[in-house]
C-alpha cells in the first residue's frame, strides 16, 4: 500500500478515461434499482455528507497503480478497461437521494462506454502527481457519480496506469487484483482474443443479501449486546489507537500523513509466520506484536481495537470487486502477557470468540444502539488490517511492474494501519494525524513491531539450525 507521492510517478503524456457523457445521461433516466446499499456504503456516503456539511472536503478514494511495459496501444487498453468494468456491476451503480433516503441505480452493461481525453505532456513528476491527486479528489468522490477515473501516463518504453475509485465500490483486496486482470485483458486484446471467464458475482447482490440479514436483528440481539458492552468499556466511543497521537479534542479535524516501511524481509516473514501458525497465523502475530508495542509505549492494561475481516464467506464472491469488509471488537489483556507466546494465546482466544461479530455490519449495530454516533471524521475507529497478497494473480511481478494499492491521505483523527504480506516480506503502512507526537509514537510502534517480528523469526531460525 502506498500514496501517490510514493508510487514512482514519472513524466509522460497523460490520457484519462471517464464514463462517456451519453452513459451518464442514460443513468440519470434510470428507474431505481430495488437492491439497497450495503450498510458500509450508506455509512460511508452519509459520513462524507456530514463532514462536507461541516465545511470540510475530505477525499477518501482508493486506487491502484501499475506499469505496462512496452509501447501501448491505447484503443486496446481502453477496451481492456471497459471489459474489466463490465465484470464488476458495482462500478456502474450509484446512489441518489430521495429526501434523506439513498436509492440505488444501475447502468445496463450495454450502455457502458468510456470517454478518452488526451490531457497532454507533463515534464515534471511533481506537477503530474499534484494534477492526478486533484483530479482523483474531484472525480472519485463519494458524493458524485460517476465516482471513478482511469488514467495512463504514456511513454515510448512503458505506460503507467492509475485507477481511482470512491471507497464505496472497492476494498484493499479488490485493488490487489486489478493489475493482473487488466494485464490479462490487454494481452488478449492485442492478440485479438477474448478472455473466457465465468461471470463474476455482483457486489450489489451481496449488498442486498447482507442488508436483508442485518435488518432481521433488533437491539436485543447478542451481537448488539456484545458491541454495547465493548463500547461501554471504551468510555462510550469506538477505540482509537492506544498511544498519544497529539490530538486536540476541541480542535478541527487534523490533516494526516502517511508512514510506510518494510518490517521484515521474506526469510524473516516466513519464520515469523511459522512461529505464529500454531496460534492461528500471521494476523494473530501482527496483533500480538502491535499490542505489546502499544503496552511498551503507553503502559496500557488492555488493548482494544476493531479488527477488519473480509466478508467473502462464499467462494462466489472471491473474484468480485466491492467493499467486502466487516469488523470485530477485540480486547487483549496485554498487561498479563509474560512473553510473545502469551500474547499470541490471548489474541487467538479473543479472535475465536469475537470474529463471528464481523458478519454483522457495524453501521447496523450502531443504529440499533441508538447512540449519537454522528460522524465528524471519515474514520469511525482505528484499525490494524492484515492481508496476505502472495496468492493473488501477478503478485510476484508487483515490484517489476511498480504495482501499488493507493490510499488517499487527507484528514482524520484515527490511525488506520495496513500490514501486507508480499513476496518480499512484511510491509507496514498507516495514515496518522500529522503532528510531531503522533509521528514519534507511530514510528516507535513500527520499530517495536518490526524488532519483535525479526527477533521471533531469528530465534526460531537459530533453533532449527
Amino acid at each position: 500500500m502506498s500514496d501517490l507521492q510514493r508510487c514512482e510517478i514519472r513524466p509522460g503524456r497523460l490520457v484519462e478515461w471517464t464514463l462517456h457523457p451519453a452513459a451518464v445521461g442514460a443513468a440519470r433516466a434510470l428507474p431505481d434499482d430495488v437492491r439497497p446499499p450495503a450498510y458500509v456504503q450508506e455509512s460511508h456516503i452519509r459520513t462524507a455528507r456530514s463532514v462536507r456539511e461541516d465545511g470540510l472536503f475530505v477525499p477518501t478514494w482508493l486506487g491502484t497503480a501499475f506499469d505496462m511495459p512496452g509501447r501501448i496501444e491505447l484503443d486496446v487498453l481502453q477496451g481492456a478497461l471497459r471489459d474489466w468494468m463490465l465484470r464488476h456491476e458495482t462500478l456502474r451503480s450509484g446512489f441518489r437521494w430521495a429526501g434523506d433516503e439513498m436509492r440505488r441505480f444501475t447502468l445496463d452493461a450495454d450502455d457502458v462506454a468510456l470517454h478518452r481525453e488526451d490531457v497532454g505532456e507533463f515534464a515534471d513528476a511533481g506537477t503530474l502527481t499534484r494534477y492526478l491527486q486533484d483530479r482523483f479528489d474531484v472525480t472519485a468522490d463519494a458524493l458524485t457519480w460517476p465516482n471513478f477515473l482511469f488514467a495512463a501516463v504514456v511513454r515510448q518504453d512503458c505506460t503507467s496506469v492509475y485507477l481511482a475509485f470512491d471507497h464505496s465500490n472497492v476494498d484493499a483486496y479488490s485493488l490487489h487484483r486489478i493489475a493482473g486482470e487488466v494485464h490479462e485483458l490487454y494481452a488478449a486484446g492485442l492478440a485479438g482474443k477474448t478472455v473466457e471467464v465465468a461471470p463474476v458475482a455482483s457486489y450489489i447482490d451481496f449488498c442486498a443479501g447482507e442488508r436483508t440479514d442485518a435488518d432481521l436483528i433488533d437491539d436485543t440481539h447478542t451481537v448488539v449486546s456484545r458491541w454495547r458492552e465493548f463500547i461501554a468499556r471504551c468510555d462510550g466511543k469506538l477505540p482509537n489507537f492506544p498511544v498519544d497521537l497529539g490530538l486536540d479534542p476541541q480542535g478541527p479535524l487534523p490533516t494526516q500523513k502517511f508512514l510506510q516501511e518494510m518490517l521484515t524481509d521474506d526469510t524473516d516473514a516466513a519464520a515469523f509466520e511459522a512461529h505464529c501458525r500454531p496460534y492461528g497465523g500471521s494476523l494473530v502475530g501482527v496483533l500480538a506484536a502491535v499490542a505489546l508495542a502499544a503496552r511498551e509505549i503507553s503502559g496500557l492494561d488492555v488493548y482494544r481495537t476493531v479488527v477488519p475481516f473480509h466478508t467473502r464467506a462464499k467462494s462466489r464472491w472471491a473474484d468480485s470487486v466491492g467493499w467486502y469488509v466487516g469488523g470485530a471488537p477485540i480486547e487483549i489483556p496485554i498487561e498479563h502477557a509474560r512473553d510473545f507466546d502469551d500474547a499470541l494465546r490471548m489474541v487467538r482466544a479473543t479472535l475465536r470468540e469475537n470474529r463471528p461479530l464481523a458478519r454483522m455490519p457495524i453501521a447496523r449495530v450502531l443504529r440499533l444502539l441508538g447512540a449519537d454516533f454522528r460522524p465528524t471524521s471519515p474514520d469511525l475507529y482505528s484499525i490494524v488490517s492484515y492481508v496476505d497478497s502472495r496468492a493473488l494473480p501477478g503478485s510476484d511481478r508487483w515490484q517489476e511492474l511498480k504495482a501499488y494499492g493507493l490510499i488517499r491521505v487527507s484528514y482524520g483523527d484515527q490511525v488506520c494501519a495496513w500490514v501486507t504480506r508480499v513476496h518480499e516480506g512484511l510491509q507496514f503502512a498507516c495514515r496518522i494525524p500529522d503532528n510531531d507526537v503522533a509521528d514519534k509514537n507511530m514510528r516507535l510502534c513500527m520499530e517495536l513491531v518490526g524488532e519483535r517480528m525479526v527477533s521471533v523469526a531469528r530465534q526460531d531460525l537459530a533453533v532449527r539450525l
